[in-house]
């Protein structure tokens, strides 16, 4: 089938193409630089002739809460038309486990307003909730670092590889419409602060993390569980340390 990957040149995104690749599937990587831009609505009409699924995994370009929600907002109502218009039978949207209990973040704020917009369309769907990447741990330290110390929550964390994620959204786009959520998640809960630590021990990183119950993680402070997975939640296999080690 065809298969069009909206931010398919990004991190999840070409991944997953080249997955849906192997499996003989037409995928199509669109983004602004393959001339599809779901903001304007440029070059949708054409890259959506003759698709079957959508798979968006586009992010905003700019995490600034109205610029976050504007883009969210606007590129999804973009393309939920532009599919009803090519007759597009499935909608696969990438989002954030506990998305709905991080509502005091902006860019949370934006991805419940995207979730809502799709489960309204009318279009049949299936939206992904993935734990954080292993990949983001550096810009989780960055955004609660002050001077040489990170403070970060003791709540819990189930952080995922990205190829991990790319699999389940692809089997996913593959698969029936849920017209609900599905969960992934990695294999070991951690700390948020313990998790971090872990990555800069292993890139030799000199800041210190401290452990702060108070500190907040994009806004939010975080209850023991608000970033956890629930019970029924697709648990990958990749750990932490075995994909540290594979980036030494």
């Amino acid at each position: 089938m065809k298969v069009v990957v909206i931010g398919g040149t990004g991190l999840i995104g070409s991944q997953l193409v080249g997955k849906l690749s192997e499996y003989g599937h037409d995928a199509v990587a669109a983004a602004p630089n393959t001339g599809v831009n779901t903001l304007t609505g440029e070059g949708l009409a054409e890259v959506l002739e003759g698709a079957t699924v959508v798979v968006d995994v586009s992010n905003s370009p700019s995490f600034e809460d109205e610029a976050v929600m504007t883009f969210f907002r606007t590129s999804t109502a973009n393309l939920l038309k532009a599919e009803a218009d090519a007759g597009v039978q499935h909608h696969v949207a990438l989002s954030v486990v506990g998305t709905e209990r991080l509502q005091d973040s902006g860019y949370f704020r934006a991805k419940q307003a995207q979730e809502e917009l799709i489960k309204a369309s009318g279009t049949p769907y299936s939206i992904v909730h993935a734990t954080q990447f292993f990949e983001f741990a550096k810009g989780i330290a960055d955004s609660a670092t002050d001077g040489d110390t990170v403070r970060l929550s003791p709540g819990k964390i189930q952080p995922i590889y990205s190829g991990d994620v790319a699999a389940a959204v692809g089997r996913t786009a593959v698969g029936a419409p849920v017209n609900g959520v599905v969960e992934v998640a990695g294999p070991e809960a951690f700390q948020l602060d313990e998790f971090i630590r872990t990555g800069l021990d292993a890139k030799s990183d000199p800041r210190t993390v401290v452990t702060d119950a108070q500190a907040t993680y994009w806004g939010v402070e975080l209850k023991e569980s608000t970033l956890l997975p629930g019970p029924d939640a697709h648990i990958a296999e990749t750990r932490f340390t075995d994909w540290l080690a594979q980036q030494q």
